[in-house]
């Protein structure tokens, strides 16, 4: 399963190079977390996205104007990433000690069977 994490997200007061209205620019940065019945681990890119909710476009970095583009930035130093390191479920930890302590059984047996004490 796919879940996505909201980072940071900021209104703008900047003009809108579609329809130019100054107070409908929003960014976010996002993070897509993977959970599975053993682990979860959380993706390394960020998406970003700038939205109008003045024209309803999503505004490609392609029509960005030098201000917008020091604005985003800005607002990427902000959205601070999860971890990206594997994290445990307990069934994840659950078979991993299972299967320590089978290792740890099976090697505690022959090494009796070889020095002859079982």
């Amino acid at each position: 399963m796919i879940t996505t994490h909201a980072l940071h997200s900021a209104r703008l007061k900047n003009n809108c190079p579609i329809c130019f209205a100054n107070d409908g620019l929003e960014f976010s940065f996002t993070q897509e977390q993977i959970t599975k019945k053993l682990f979860t681990r959380a993706e390394k890119s960020i998406s970003e996205k700038l939205y109008c909710h003045g024209c309803k476009n999503t505004i490609y970095p392609v029509n960005w104007n030098d201000d917008i583009e020091r604005v985003y930035r800005y607002h990427k130093k902000q959205a601070k990433p999860k971890q990206t390191s594997v994290k445990f479920t307990k069934l994840g930890y659950l078979l991993v000690v299972g299967t320590l302590l089978g290792v740890t059984l099976i090697t505690l047996v022959f090494y009796y069977n070889t020095i002859g004490l079982y």
